[in-house]
């Protein structure tokens, strides 16, 4: 592992840190497009208050990202975590639809943490463990969705809205205190680099992007993905709701089994799925379990089998998302991983934009199971796309198999 510090393993303090970041964003899930539904807000409102959050997010990550190649990881961090901060408090104190806006731009606009934190990971990581220490994190992300959405299920139960926004501020501040007194950086000033000036929506990247060996195409994949995960998520608390009249609790506690699950597998299965399989063949199991997952749920009428179908799509989402970063990363020119991450985060916020204003007019025009059929075709159409990925080396397959015994 490169870049260890004399503080332990430096994936320590960014797993303890994507934990309580993800604690705090999870708690805002089942709370939002309710939130936001008792402000009077239609189905499609509610898309478009959940694309402005990535609008913001899809112009600055990119920047933010190629910042944290020339100033370091840990400064980006902060600055990300504190916009965070004040965007929950702003949250809390909402009395309007418009106020509900203004927070959710703000946290967009500073939103580079998650893609700072994978780029963290690929400084003090070798390539072929990179995967497991991205499912790693992906673990933490699993397991602040099943606290965060549980815990704002239970603070926002009979309408209390401010509580749980209060909660994620005061996580989000813990999230900002680990980054100052844990994180090493990782990036000393003589390896940063900087490849092209800093720039809000960097188009030129994305042009160079498709240029670089399978960058394009992955970013494709990363594009459908999210969509789908986008769509599927914006619209669950309002399916939850028609289909079987849950509330805030309800649809945090069956979030929570769905982190759970993320949790049981991106915890220790991601290391020897990928050194059996590789991660294109990983990456392409999991697009089809969460196509499946998608289209039972849509089908359900009671909770059990909510839950039944809810399994494939855990599976398919906690197993393709690691591979994908990690297929990102050893497609990325050496030195510019902030930079090829804070692309591909801002391909995911672009998802994010269209996918709740797509699944919101879905819903309000085709029914409550639309934005599900909706997600697990683009997921399958992701499949196919990914066909045309190269066969990449066996190195990082072999490496992982070598380090775990067999599978």
């Amino acid at each position: 592992m490169r870049g260890a510090s004399r503080r332990g393993s430096p994936l320590i303090p960014i797993f303890l840190i994507v934990f309580i970041d993800l604690i705090g964003f999870g708690i805002i899930i089942p709370l939002l497009p309710l939130y936001a539904e008792s402000f009077n807000a239609t189905p499609t409102t509610i898309g478009v208050l959940l694309a402005a959050y990535s609008l913001m997010q899809m112009a600055a990550t990119p920047y933010l990202g190629a910042l944290s190649d020339k100033y370091g990881r840990r400064p980006i961090l902060i600055i990300s975590q504190v916009g965070t901060v004040l965007s929950f408090i702003l949250l809390g104190f909402a009395n309007s639809l418009v106020l509900l806006f203004v927070a959710r731009l703000l946290d967009g606009l500073s939103g580079g943490n998650i893609s700072t934190a994978q780029a963290y990971i690929s400084d003090v990581t070798e390539e072929r463990d990179r995967a497991k220490a991205f499912g790693l994190i992906g673990a933490a992300f699993g397991i602040g969705f099943i606290l965060g959405p549980a815990l704002g299920g239970f603070l926002g139960r009979n309408g209390n809205y401010a509580a749980p926004a209060f909660a994620a501020a005061a996580i989000a501040f813990v999230s900002l205190v680990l980054t100052v007194i844990m994180l090493p950086e990782s990036r000393p000033p003589e390896k940063r680099t900087e490849v092209r000036q800093p720039r809000i929506l960097d188009i030129a990247g994305f042009r160079e992007a498709f240029g670089i060996g399978q960058l394009g195409l992955l970013l494709v994949v990363f594009f459908a993905f999210n969509l789908a995960q986008a769509g599927f998520q914006s619209m669950f608390a309002l399916f939850a709701q028609a289909r079987l009249d849950f509330g805030v609790r309800e649809t945090g506690y069956v979030l929570a089994y769905v982190g759970l699950l993320a949790v049981l597998l991106q915890g220790g299965a991601i290391g020897p799925i990928v050194g059996r399989w590789g991660e294109r063949r990983t990456m392409r199991a999991g697009l089809l379990f969460a196509a499946a997952g998608l289209l039972a749920s849509a089908l359900v009428g009671s909770w059990p089998l909510l839950l039944l179908s809810l399994a494939p799509l855990a599976i398919g989402l906690s197993i393709a998302t690691p591979s994908l970063n990690s297929l990102l990363t050893r497609e990325s020119p050496a030195g510019a991983y902030g930079r090829t991450l804070g692309l591909s985060q801002s391909v995911a916020a672009l998802a994010r934009v269209l996918g709740p204003l797509v699944a919101g007019v879905l819903f309000d025009r085709l029914g409550v199971p639309a934005p599900f059929l909706f997600a697990a075709l683009l997921l399958l159409g992701a499949f196919f796309v990914s066909r045309n990925l190269q066969q990449q080396p066996d190195v990082v397959r072999n490496s992982l198999r070598n380090s775990h015994g067999p599978a």
